[in-house]
Parts: structure tokens; sequence; C-alpha cells
């Protein structure tokens, strides 16, 4: 029988009026990736502080490798590891005095630390560095300087809430390197993201959360097998024939075609495979409307979450910073 390393059953977090969790159920497998994938806003650190014992749900359970966090949250914290969005480092500190510390607040033997520490330095290819102060470390640096300390203690299961926050394209792929590699040794991860790439790279389960509550579930090609079909992106040369293309290509579509004006495209679901490429160049063509590129394509993760919930991922993450979305922690 499959062992379940984190439940969550009818999870419910109030802050005041606003509802952070309303009803959120989720259940991750031992030795697996799963994605918590949603906007800013949509719950997911509310979530992970839960399991990590740091808050506590007003309705429902929360269970991590069977314990529940609200009953027995010291027994929960022995075995979890934490890394949150920011890289949460002392920069006075070298590296090696960072991994260090964490390793005396779990009251560990102090020789078993210092070669657990040499040992993660060299894992997460910080030993040329280990003796420089956190402070000159880069970003991608210090992220993996932040997931080292987490792993002192050897967790089983491992939050990392969105890891890769304001990470260059390069520093990211070293993260996923190595959360890759701790998944081959046996770590269970619960990975929140709003990048959606970074599920579809990562999480063998994703699950989808907006406005505190589980829209979809399952792996990423089952999530976009439920947008169903393909669909066509033509990128036309004069940004003012935006609404002439796509009125040219509704007729083709098996849905209503989206307009993305900042990089001059025209999306739509379609069917029919590559036959379709060449009924839309035609129909272009004979609306007069010139092309820099089109192309046909499988449904994207973002493609999900805007058939799910009638908009992009993107939107509703800038519209919860300025303050236009519904605030949650």
């Amino acid at each position: 029988m499959t062992q379940m390393a984190v439940q969550a059953e009818g999870l419910v977090k109030r802050f005041g009026d606003v509802v952070a969790l309303d009803g959120f159920d989720l259940s991750v497998e031992e030795g697996s990736v799963c994605g918590l994938l949603g906007p800013n806003g949509a719950g997911k650190t509310t979530a992970v502080r839960i399991f990590a014992t740091l808050l506590r749900p007003d309705q429902g359970t929360a269970r991590v490798a069977g314990i529940d966090v609200a009953t027995n949250p010291n027994s929960v914290k022995k075995i979890i590891g934490l890394t949150g969005q920011y890289a949460a480092v002392d920069e006075y500190l070298t590296g090696r005095e960072n991994i260090n510390m964490v390793g005396r607040l779990y009251h560990l033997d102090h020789r078993w630390v210092t070669n657990r520490t040499n040992e993660l330095l060299e894992r997460f290819r910080l030993i040329d560095a280990a003796d420089r102060p956190a402070k000159t470390y880069s970003g991608g640096m210090r992220r993996r300087l932040d997931l080292a300390a987490s792993l002192v203690a050897r967790p089983k299961i491992l939050f990392l809430d969105e890891p890769t926050t304001g990470l260059d394209p390069r520093s990211r792929m070293e993260v996923w390197d190595v959360i890759e590699q701790l998944v081959r040794d046996g770590t269970t991860v619960l990975l929140t993201t709003q990048y959606l790439e970074e599920a579809d790279y990562l999480a063998e389960k994703i699950v989808v959360i907006d406005h505190g509550r589980v829209i979809a579930s399952g792996d990423s090609e089952r999530l976009k097998d439920q947008v169903g079909g393909d669909f066509v992106e033509a990128v036309v040369s004069d940004p003012g024939r935006l609404t002439d293309a796509a009125a040219a290509l509704a007729p083709l579509g098996q849905g209503d075609p989206v307009i993305d004006e900042v990089v001059r495209k025209v999306t739509m679901p379609v069917s029919g495979g590559s036959r379709i490429l060449i009924e839309t160049i035609r129909a272009l063509d004979a609306a007069g409307i010139e092309l820099d590129d089109v192309a046909l394509r499988r449904p994207t993760l973002d493609d999900v979450f805007l058939a799910l919930t009638g908009r992009a991922i993107e939107e509703e993450a800038e519209a919860a910073v300025s303050g236009r979305g519904r605030s949650r922690k």
C-alpha cells in the first residue's frame, strides 16, 4: 500500500476577514515531488506553514508522515526541512558557519555536524566558497546554501516554498538539479510555485490551487488533456491587425481566440492536426494579414490554468502583487 508523506483534509485558515484556505485537500506520496501550483495569494504558503507547524488550521486536519501537525508538532519538526521564498542565511557568517549553526540548533553531535557540513558543501558545489561570508554569494549560491542548511538533519520530507523566486534562469536550473538529486535519494518534496515550467519539469503530481481550494490535480499530461486538443499560435506583423486576425481565425477554432498584444499573438484551441495550419495560413492570407510566425502546439499548464479559472496565472499574480487581487498569506 502506498504511504502518504503529506495529507490534508478540509483545511480552513482565516486571517481576519480573509479566507486563506477554504476546504483544502492534499495527498503526497512518499518519495515523490508534488507541485502546488497557483498565483500569488492562492493559499500555497499558508498550506506549507501549516504542514511545517508554523500555523494552526482553524478547521480540518493535516498530517506529515502520519503525524497530526496540530497535536504533535514537535515530532513533525524532527522529520521535516523547510526552505522559504527567500534564502534564510546569515550573510555575515560563512557558508560553513551557516550550516553548522543549523546543526547546533538541532542539538546534533558536533563531530557529526562537521562531517555533515562538509558533505553538504560538496554536494551543493559550495566547497570553494565555504569559508567566505554569505554576503559575497550570488543569489543562486545563497539559495543552494539555504537548501543545504535545511538538509542538515536529513529530513524525510522537504517543503520548498517558491524556492527559485527572484533567481536568474541559470540559478533556477541549478536549484532544479539539486531537487532532482534529493528525490533520487528518497526525499519527499512538496514544492510551491507560480512558475508553470517549474511544476511541469519537476513534479510527478501537480495540484492547482486558487482562492484557497484545489481546482485540479494530476500529472502534467493529464492536466493538459483536460484542456483538450492543440493550439494554433499566429504572430502578426502589424499589431493593429490583431483583432482582424482573431476574427479571421474564429471560425476554425474550438474556442474563442485569445489576443496577446505584447507579443502580437493570437492563440486559439483547434483540432484537426497539421491540416489546421494550412487552413490558418489561408484564412489570414485571405484577410490580408501578414505573419511573422505561425505554429501548432500542445497545451501548456498556463492553458490549463486559463481553462480552469478564465485568466492566465501571470495576470492573477500581477493583480495580487499590485493589490487588485484578493489578499492571502
